[in-house]
C-alpha cells in the first residue's frame, strides 16, 4: 500500500477482528490495530496514523462506520467497508462515503486481497492526478446538451469536471433514460484524448455469439463466414475513449476476457496469434445495481472492483425538480427548430402537468414528448401534454384514460419497445428481448429496422 502497509481494522466483532488480522499479517500487512468503536478508532487513528482503514458498518457505541468514514474523508485517510449488511438505504450511504472498495461478509481471502491491491492502484492514481497540475479542456459542444442546475445535478457535474482530464476509469450508474451516454460522451470531450474516437457498445445488444468478435475482433478464417479480417471496438478506440454502456448485461465469459485487457491493456483478436497492446480509457455505465449482481454470482468482483474506479451516480429526473422546466425547454427550442414549427413556449397548465408526472422513463421519455407534442401542436403555446403509459394507454392533464386504437404495425412496433425496455435493451440470451417475445435474433433485427427502432427509443 502507499507508504507502507500499516491498517487499521475497525469492526465490533473481536473473533472476525482477529481472523482478519492474522490473513492480513500473514499476507505481509502491519495491522496497527484492533478498534470496536468510531471513539476507540479515533484515537488510534490520531496518535498511530494508518494507511488505510478497514471499516464494518455497525460498531458499538453511538456512532456507524459510516460516520467514521466522513471523518476520514476530511483527513484524507483511504478506508475500504467490509461489512455483512446489505440493506439497500445502508449501501446508499455507505456509497456517498466514495469508499475504496466494499466487501460482503463471508468473504474469501482472494477477494480481500483483489480489492485491497485495487484500491491501492486506484489510490495512487488519483493521488498522482491531484499532485500533477491538469489544464481542463473545454468544449461547448460537451456542455451545451448537458442542461441542469438542481443541487443533485451540480454534483454529478462536479464530479465530470474532476475525473474528466484524467485516464481514470469511470462507471457511471443511473436508471434507463437518465443520460449515461451524454455524461460519458462529456467525460471524452473535456478529457486530454477528445481529439481520438470515443467508441460507443451497448453490452445489451450484441448477441451472444458475437460479443468476442465485436469487442476485440477476427482474423480472417477465425471461424466460420469470417471473410475477412474485423477489427473491434477496442482496437478502433485505441489512444481514445471506449464507453460500454449497460455493462451489466455481459455474460460472465466476456467478464473475464475484459478483466484481461484492463488489467494488461492488451486485446487477443479471435484467430490472432499475438496479443494486441492498446491504449484505452474505460468508461462504463450500467442501470443495475452491480453490488447485487456481485452478491447473486451474475457479476465478478474483480471486474467490479477494476470498473468502479471513480464511480458517478446520475439521479432520476423525479429527483432533478428544478431542472425539468430547462429541460422541456431546451427540448422545445430544439425540435421546434428541427421540425419548423412556431412554437415558443408552454402555458402554466402545461408546466404544471411537467412538473407533477413522475416520469419514469426519466429524460430520454421528456425528449420523446416534447418532439410528439411539438409536431402535433399548432398553436404558438404548448398548452397540455398526452402521455403514454406503459400499457401502451394515453393520460390525459385530469388523468382519465382514452384508448387509441391503432394498426396491427403500430401496435407490434410498441410491444417491442416496451420488451426492449422491459429488458433494458438486451436482445438475446436469459431475459432478453427474443426470449420473451419467443422470435429469433434476426427476426427481431428486421422488426426493429422496419419500425425504425434504435437505442435512443429503449
Amino acid at each position: 500500500m502507499h507508504r507502507g502497509n500499516k491498517i487499521l481494522i475497525v469492526e465490533d466483532e473481536f473473533i472476525v477482528a482477529n481472523d482478519l488480522k492474522m490473513i492480513l499479517k500473514k499476507h505481509g500487512y502491519q495491522v496497527i490495530g484492533i478498534a470496536s468503536s468510531v471513539t476507540q478508532a479515533t484515537g488510534i487513528i490520531e496518535t498511530q496514523k494508518p494507511d488505510w482503514v478497514l471499516l464494518d458498518i455497525m460498531l458499538k457505541g453511538t456512532e456507524t462506520g459510516i460516520d467514521l468514514a466522513i471523518r476520514l474523508n476530511k483527513v484524507q485517510i483511504p478506508f475500504l467497508f467490509i461489512s455483512a449488511n446489505t440493506n439497500q438505504g445502508i449501501l446508499e450511504a455507505v456509497k456517498g462515503t466514495r469508499p475504496y472498495g466494499f466487501l460482503t461478509k463471508p468473504f474469501r481471502e482472494k477477494d480481500l486481497f483483489i480489492m485491497l491491491d485495487i484500491a491501492k492502484e486506484r489510490f495512487m492514481t488519483e493521488k498522482k492526478d491531484w499532485e500533477t497540475p491538469v489544464k481542463v479542456a473545454t468544449s461547448k459542444s460537451a456542455k451545451e446538451e448537458i442542461v441542469g442546475t438542481s443541487p443533485a445535478f451540480k454534483e454529478v457535474l462536479s464530479q465530470v469536471e474532476l475525473v474528466a482530464p484524467t485516464d481514470t476509469s469511470v462507471l457511471l450508474s443511473g436508471e434507463s433514460g437518465t443520460g449515461k451516454e451524454k455524461i460519458a460522451q462529456s467525460l471524452h470531450q473535456l478529457s486530454l484524448r477528445r481529439q481520438q474516437p470515443l467508441i460507443v457498445v451497448n453490452c445489451a445488444a450484441i448477441p451472444l455469439s458475437l460479443i468476442e468478435s465485436e469487442l476485440f475482433g477476427h482474423e480472417k478464417g477465425a471461424f466460420t463466414g469470417a471473410q475477412n479480417r474485423r477489427i473491434g471496438k477496442f482496437e478502433q478506440a485505441d489512444r481514445g475513449t471506449i464507453f460500454l454502456d449497460e455493462i451489466g448485461e455481459l455474460p460472465l465469459e466476456a467478464q473475464t476476457k475484459l478483466l484481461r485487457v484492463l488489467q494488461e491493456q492488451e486485446i487477443d483478436r479471435v484467430g490472432g496469434d499475438l496479443p494486441i497492446k492498446i491504449d484505452v480509457r474505460i468508461i462504463a455505465a450500467t442501470n443495475r445495481n452491480l453490488e447485487q449482481e456481485v452478491a447473486l454470482g451474475r457479476f465478478r468482483l474483480d471486474l467490479y472492483y477494476r470498473l468502479n474506479i471513480f464511480p458517478i451516480a446520475i439521479p432520476p429526473l423525479r429527483e432533478r425538480a428544478e431542472d425539468i422546466e430547462l429541460l422541456a425547454n431546451y427540448f422545445l427550442a430544439k425540435y421546434a427548430s428541427k421540425l419548423n414549427k412556431n412554437i415558443v413556449g408552454f402555458t402554466a397548465n402545461a408546466l404544471a402537468q411537467l412538473q407533477a408526472y413522475p416520469w419514469p422513463g426519466n429524460i430520454r421519455e421528456m425528449q420523446h414528448l416534447i418532439e410528439r407534442t411539438v409536431l402535433l401542436t399548432k398553436d404558438p403555446m404548448i398548452s397540455t401534454f398526452v402521455f403514454t403509459d406503459h400499457m401502451g394507454g394515453q393520460t390525459q392533464i385530469e388523468g382519465k384514460q382514452s384508448q387509441k386504437l391503432g394498426s396491427l404495425e403500430e401496435m407490434e412496433r410498441a410491444h417491442i419497445l416496451r420488451v426492449l425496455e422491459s429488458c433494458n435493451g438486451k436482445i438475446s440470451g436469459p431475459g432478453g428481448a427474443t426470449e420473451i417475445l419467443q422470435i429469433s435474433s434476426s427476426t427481431l433485427y428486421t422488426k426493429m429496422k422496419k419500425y425504425g427502432i434504435t437505442s435512443d427509443f429503449y
